[in-house]
């Protein structure tokens, strides 16, 4: 019985060496990751997530064996960013979960990677690596002191205001086309900015005298200065010698839509300055020339039953762009109609611009019913640029009414964005508005058809008479919970995306102007009121088959 036991111990002895009598390493555990959760968040490998809490950053991590905290190796585990490997590890609720806790504090919206290393030892190998980027939430405290709606209102205007007044081109007065723009001044921008100093007028941001000071100067400058092509004014001039500045190549002549949103500014004006003094008479009667002189007619391209976009004198009809519906530019037809000298013909707008019942859509979008244009509506300023002036509340012709229009086109962009097909972090009730703007890098007509994750605020804001409420809950979003990286010298910036993350640094004037005038129309109807009682209008739009 000895000699068995004996026996059997040199077995297991010779049993547990190796060549040259070496001791036989017992295979590693393999470890993979069964989860990770930071600060709650759940993320998975080669995943992209966004809303995590900020602050101090805390990951759980499970694996399918027991794992040793003291045995991490810091360069193997990161949070990557501003915290790398600056943490601390302690065990889970059990053998097989870890916790990092970082010793710094992540900042809101700043990007991440936490990765763990294909091979690091945690009293086991793993075998598989984990990578996954997310990004931190928005602060959501408050950046400024709560204000009622109304004074919230009142500020948004008049800081908006400031860049048709701060930043206007010293020469001519025009608004400058965007931040940094120098001596481009854009000839559309600077109507809309017209229609907003009667609004800061109105609201004691200005005296009478300083904002009728400031007009001048644009009419003086447009009267003597400006180029003008058969009456119609450039997109783009020289805010010092009113000569054109091409927009491309080919357009280096009349611009009929840009044209029109400046006269729907200067009939804004005529109508509000039209009693007043021997001064502001005068300006009255200059803008009036101006608009007797635009050729309207010109612009049907010799004689077509539609108005053309450009005219050039170095490239004649070139350009080759009709305006035809429906996008922005009804307000161009209207004027067309409207004009004592250079008037068009009901079938111009029948068959240019309404395409003899093309316009009309009809279909449901975000169970919405849209009447008339493309499919979703098309970005926001459709519903904007032209009804600065043109009160669509009761405005209808044959193919629509126009306050169901707008109304339809406002809402359906809010539901679009609150749905959210496309997955960007931040739209919601709080965050929506889909139009032209600069993007990262560029800038493009967004819209539910070219999403491209990017918020204007002026899309929002600029809607307000048709969703007040949808609208005034993104106003306080942009101001109170976005502020600190949005709002700054005049008033919001131009776009953003929470997604990327993106804020622009710009404004541009065909964005700022609407926010002030939007406002105020839907506040008092002041700019409505006045250009829809101009006879001129009255006796187009009867012309043209609406009713108002």
């Amino acid at each position: 019985m000895r000699k068995l036991s004996f026996l059997l111990a040199i077995i297991i002895i010779v049993a547990s060496c190796g060549k040259n009598n070496e001791p036989v390493v017992p295979d590693v555990t393999s470890l993979s990751v069964v989860s990770v959760q930071v600060n709650g968040t759940a993320l998975t490998n080669n995943g992209n997530f966004h809303g995590v809490a900020a602050g101090v950053q805390v990951a759980k991590i499970v694996f399918n064996n027991t794992v040793d905290p003291g045995s991490i190796v810091t360069s193997g585990l990161s949070f990557g960013g501003t915290i790398g490997s600056n943490y601390k590890a302690t065990q889970g609720d059990n053998k097989q979960t870890i916790v990092l806790t970082s010793t710094a504090s992540a900042t809101p919206l700043t990007s991440f990677t936490f990765s763990i290393n294909t091979g690091v030892n945690l009293g086991g190998k793993i075998v598989t690596g984990f990578s996954s980027q997310y990004m931190t939430a928005i602060d959501s405290t408050a950046k400024f002191p709560t204000l009622s709606d109304n004074d919230l209102l009142t500020l948004i205007q008049q800081k908006t205001l400031s860049y048709f007044t701060d930043y206007a081109h010293p020469v001519s007065g025009m608004a400058r086309e965007r931040l940094g723009s120098g001596e481009t001044v854009t000839t559309g921008g600077s109507g809309f900015g017209l229609m907003a100093i009667l609004v800061g007028i109105e609201r004691g941001f200005l005296t009478r005298s300083d904002g009728f000071s400031r007009i001048n100067k644009v009419v003086n400058f447009l009267n003597t200065q400006a180029d003008k092509f058969h009456g119609a004014f450039p997109h783009w001039m020289n805010g010092t010698t009113g000569k054109v500045i091409p927009f491309s190549t080919k357009d280096d002549g009349g611009d009929l839509v840009e044209t029109a949103f400046m006269m729907q500014g200067l009939l804004t004006v005529r109508e509000y300055f039209k009693n007043g003094s021997p001064g502001e008479q005068n300006m009255c009667d200059t803008i009036q020339k101006l608009w007797q002189n635009v050729e309207w007619d010109w612009y049907r391209q010799n004689g077509q039953n539609v108005l053309y976009w450009h005219w050039s004198p170095d490239y004649g009809w070139a350009m080759n762009m009709p305006i035809a519906g429906y996008n922005e530019a009804l307000i161009v037809y209207v004027l067309a109609a409207s004009s004592p000298t250079h008037s068009i013909t009901k079938e111009v707008y029948t068959n240019g611009w309404a395409k003899n019942g093309g316009i009309v859509n009809g279909k449901t979008f975000e169970g919405v019913t849209l009447p008339l244009g493309s499919d979703y509506g098309g970005p926001l300023f459709f519903a904007q640029y032209s009804f600065l002036g043109l009160d669509p509340r009761n405005l209808r012709d044959q193919y629509a009414s126009y306050w169901q229009q707008n109304t339809a086109h406002a809402k359906i962009n809010n539901l679009y964005c609150i749905r959210n097909p496309g997955g960007y972090y931040g739209y919601s009730a709080d965050s929506w508005g889909l139009t032209a703007s600069d993007i990262p890098n560029g800038y493009s007509a967004s819209s539910p058809t070219n999403d491209l994750g990017v918020v204007a605020p002026t899309a929002a804001l600029s809607s307000m008479p048709y969703t007040p409420n949808e609208s005034l809950r993104a106003a306080r979003f942009f101001y109170y919970m976005l502020g600190d990286k949005l709002w700054s010298n005049y008033g919001f910036y131009d776009a953003f995306s929470l997604n990327t993350p993106w804020f622009s640094n710009s404004y541009l004037a065909i964005d700022e102007g609407p926010i002030v005038v939007m406002i105020e129309n839907y506040r008092t109807q002041l700019l409505w009121h006045l250009f829809m009682q101009n006879s001129d209008i009255q006796q187009g739009l009867t012309k043209l088959g609406f009713t108002y």
